[in-house]
């Protein structure tokens, strides 16, 4: 069997990794437009930050290992830039010699990710201007930050732009965000990206919200960036303006799509045609809340819908069971999390909720170095169903996110919670977890 997989990062090399081990007469080919492979795009803020020491850290296996130890055929600078499904075909260029590529597949995955949004600004050519997805990205900006660049302007208030913002202030620089929303992490209710800008601010980073960036100016270097609104002076700047599903080689009017080109997948990664499978960042995921198709890219899906997609390419039956929409991150001091639907997906759902923001602790209030933690809580108020967290504070999220997210996956009502067997000491909770308190007060 002839396989071939568009795609060496997260669901490329686990489907490979699956189709090797299951199937010992395989013919695998991986396709990277890139020259790195299985690299860990979110540890690319703390690269930048020093945190992670060097590039090499973030490799989870070399090209060279797939080719030596698994018997990966793993081409690097081999861009795809058409699939045929009708003559199993995949066609491309290889990017090191300009020369053209054909290969013929028995089964193919589109794995390709997703790309950095870059807005059609004006002067967005000018040097000192970047994106960052990839570790020569990363690279680009540490090179460029050795250049006298001290004002730093990121153009983006989401999980990046967030993240590389708290890490640019640890390596001393100055920091500004502007952002189209009127708040910084606008995915989250209020409540809680009140408390992001907050944090924010307490570090010295200049907030510039519901402001549209016009151009980039400078001679030849970017110097300034103007919006609708002002004009800042920037030395260097960071584009974090979110993703799009990297799909240019398919033909959308055959293979299904999201509008905003995410590969439609059903639960075995299967497209609408045969024998062609998509998983990750450029395929959707079923969202078991919303009970319907959903775009979230994030690592953990990607490695887990790969991984199903490699053992269905090679003949074993396995279904994706779905996300439910479980995110978390820290920024500064702050823990901030979320899991299923928070109060703006809801009211986008036609759902009749309760929402209710709740102030717990993170653990019981007489042991040292107690915590506020402030739980925004969602749930369907004709069926008691719990419906999601959003939660912010120092110590404690991940824990209640976790639990809300088993939670939720298994559809459990806000008296289902309420009656959870938690752990109790007072180093880590109260008698009453947060969670369960908050919902006693919603149910």
């Amino acid at each position: 069997m002839n396989y071939v997989i568009i795609g060496g990062d997260a669901a490329g090399m686990s489907a490979a990794m699956q189709i090797v081990r299951r199937d010992k007469e395989a013919r695998v080919t991986t396709l990277e437009m890139g020259g790195i492979y299985s690299y860990a795009q979110c540890g690319l803020p703390y690269y930048i930050g020093g945190l992670t020491p060097d590039s090499e850290s973030l490799i989870a296996r070399s090209r060279d290992t797939f080719e030596e130890e698994y018997g990966i055929d793993a081409r690097v600078y081999h861009q795809v830039t058409e699939i045929d499904p009708d003559s199993k075909t995949v066609r491309g260029t290889n990017l090191k010699t300009d020369e053209p590529f054909e290969l013929s597949y028995d089964k193919c995955l589109i794995a390709t990710g997703a790309a950095p949004v870059m807005p059609p600004i004006e002067g967005k050519e000018l040097d000192g201007i970047h994106t960052l997805k990839t570790i020569p990205d990363a690279e680009r900006i540490l090179e460029d930050m050795k250049a006298n660049v001290l004002n730093v302007t990121i153009i983006g208030g989401g999980y990046i732009g967030l993240e590389l913002a708290e890490n640019l202030v640890e390596k001393k620089k100055k920091v500004r965000i502007i952002d189209h929303a009127d708040r910084l992490g606008s995915g989250y209710d209020k409540e809680i990206s009140a408390e992001i800008e907050k944090e924010a601010k307490r570090m010295g980073i200049e907030v510039c919200t519901g402001q549209t960036v016009e151009r980039f100016s400078g001679d030849g270097r970017v110097s300034e960036v103007v919006t609708d609104q002002d004009s800042y002076r920037a030395d260097m700047v960071v584009v974090a303006a979110g993703v799009t599903p990297n799909t240019g080689m398919i033909d959308r009017s055959r293979v299904h799509t999201l509008d905003n080109g995410a590969i439609i997948v059903n639960a075995y990664m299967e497209t609408n045609m045969p024998d062609l499978y998509a998983a990750g960042d450029c395929a959707t995921q079923y969202h078991r809340i919303k009970e319907k198709n959903d775009y979230q890219p994030l690592g953990t899906h990607a490695n887990k819908q790969g991984r199903i997609a490699g053992m269905n390419m090679c003949g074993a039956a396995q279904a994706f069971q779905g996300i439910v929409g479980t995110s978390i991150m820290k920024f500064f001091d702050l823990t901030v999390g979320k899991t299923g639907l928070g109060e703006q997906e809801a009211d986008e759902m036609n759902f009749t909720c309760d929402c209710d923001a709740f102030e717990g602790h993170s653990h019981a209030g007489y042991y040292p170095d107690n915590e506020p933690l402030l739980l925004k809580v969602v749930s369907h108020k004709v069926t008691g169903h719990f419906l999601g967290l959003q939660a912010v504070g120092r110590r404690g999220v991940d824990k209640r996110i976790d639990v809300a997210a088993t939670a939720l996956y298994h559809r459990m009502t806000m008296s289902d919670i309420e009656n959870l067997d938690l752990s109790y000491a007072p180093p880590y909770n109260g008698v009453w977890d947060p969670l369960q308190q908050a919902s006693r007060r919603v149910k």
